[in-house]
């Protein structure tokens, strides 16, 4: 065989390789289901996600439990019939005092007021919780679809390192054939092949975990086996980090939010410690006298005791959790947002550095290809400058994902959702 039949197969794979990952092409059968775009996919999650429904619900929970604070006791209604005797005068009903009356609760101590705003502060609580659970949501989100998008591009350059690995093959094959080679060349190219092979069914087991995750997180019922290729791309493209800490974060919000509601809570077992009065207002009937009169009467509790001292101290506790529970937000969100934009500092500067390399070594492989067409460069090295292109292109797709994933934390920091996603 001549081993020159081979070379412009081997001259092109350089080039292929890299338009496969920046397509986001994957090897998947004609009847696959892609994931939708990134923020289709967040909007349809919206509706599906087990976890954000049971978020939306729970702000209906604290709602119906607001409006059930302002209720006001109920009335009662009250029948008495006296002196029913069957001796010295009280005969059967004939002398019987039959009175009807009417009992209200009066609440004391500024209790209906403290539930309402109880019941207010825990819808705020209830909605800072929604909020941050959604803004969770879409950075999980965007850290699974980069993921999955990652892992099909690095399936497609493994499918092409295993093409790649072939020709090698069949090209030390001719060598030896030709006697141009050892056949030391042919069992190393061999073992690559073997090898090759191992890292391309790694890859593909770990897109189809990859793909397995964001369907489960996006809700779907099936697991995706393709992603459009819609985050990576934006690498390269993205803002600088901001100056500026976020005045509240997420986590913040919901940690003051369910700081105040606690507070309100204190007020409201503080106020049931006043006792109520129950006031009547009623008509009496005097059967023996044929007379009606009214009725009224004052009823209060004596406070000897339950004085409601337990759950005042165990609201004041609730009260103390959620203040240390606050302060520990802060100091998270304050440290959080040094590293995350160092973090983008460091991210940055990979990706260009990667962009660099790849530029370098596509020079390389190249320059190789020329001198293996002319004859001046022995294949050995034209195999290292793919080997090294291909090791390139990896290199700045995990840059590419560090900043998109680093991106997304941002946009998490400071309460957005990553990449124009909206609630």
């Amino acid at each position: 065989m001549d081993p020159h039949s081979y070379r412009g197969a081997l001259a092109r794979l350089p080039f292929m390789a890299f338009a496969i990952v920046l397509a986001g092409a994957a090897s998947v059968p004609a009847c696959a289901q892609p994931a939708p775009p990134f923020r289709q996919l967040l909007e349809q999650a919206q509706a599906a996600t087990p976890r954000l429904m049971e978020s939306a619900a729970n702000v209906r929970v604290a709602e119906g439990l607001a409006l059930q604070a302002g209720a006001r006791p109920n009335p009662s209604l009250g029948l008495e019939v006296e002196n029913i005797g069957t001796n010295k005068g009280y005969s059967g009903l004939s002398g019987t005092q039959t009175t009807l009356s009417v009992g209200q609760p009066f609440e004391l101590g500024g209790k209906r007021q403290a539930r309402i705003d109880a019941g207010s502060a825990g819808i705020q609580a209830a909605q800072a919780r929604n909020r941050q659970v959604f803004v969770d949501f879409g950075y999980e989100l965007a850290i699974a679809y980069t993921a999955a998008e990652a892992a099909q591009a690095r399936t497609a350059l493994a499918e092409q390192a295993l093409m790649a690995a072939q020709e090698d093959l069949r090209a030390a094959q001719a060598l030896v054939n030709a006697g141009r080679e050892a056949d030391l060349r042919t069992v190393q190219a061999q073992a690559a092949v073997a090898a090759t092979e191992a890292d391309l069914e790694n890859t593909r087991a770990a897109a189809q975990t990859a793909f397995a995750q964001l369907a489960n997180l996006a809700g779907a019922s099936l697991p995706y086996t393709a992603v459009d290729s819609s985050l990576l791309p934006l690498a390269m493209n993205l803002q600088p980090p901001p100056p500026a800490p976020p005045v509240l974060t997420p986590a913040v919000a919901t940690a003051q939010a369910e700081r105040d509601a606690a507070a309100r809570r204190v007020v409201v077992e503080q106020s049931r410690a006043t006792p109520d009065i129950t006031g009547s207002l009623g008509i009496r009937r005097i059967a023996g006298d044929n007379a009606t009169v009214f009725v009224g009467a004052i009823s209060v509790p004596l406070p000897l005791f339950d004085k409601n001292q337990g759950n005042i101290a165990a609201s004041l506790a609730q009260r103390d959790a959620a203040d240390a529970r606050l302060t520990a937000a802060r100091l998270e969100a304050e440290n959080l947002y040094r590293a995350t934009i160092a973090q983008a500092m460091a991210a940055d500067v990979r990706l260009r550095a990667s962009m660099q390399a790849q530029n370098a070594a596509d020079e390389a492989a190249r320059l190789a290809r020329i001198g293996y067409d002319a004859g001046r460069t022995p294949l050995i090295e034209l195999l290292t400058a793919r080997r090294n292109l291909t090791s390139a292109q990896g290199a700045t797709l995990d840059a590419r994902v560090a900043r998109i994933n680093v991106e997304a934390a941002l946009a998490r920091l400071f309460g957005n959702i990553p990449f124009g996603g909206t609630p």
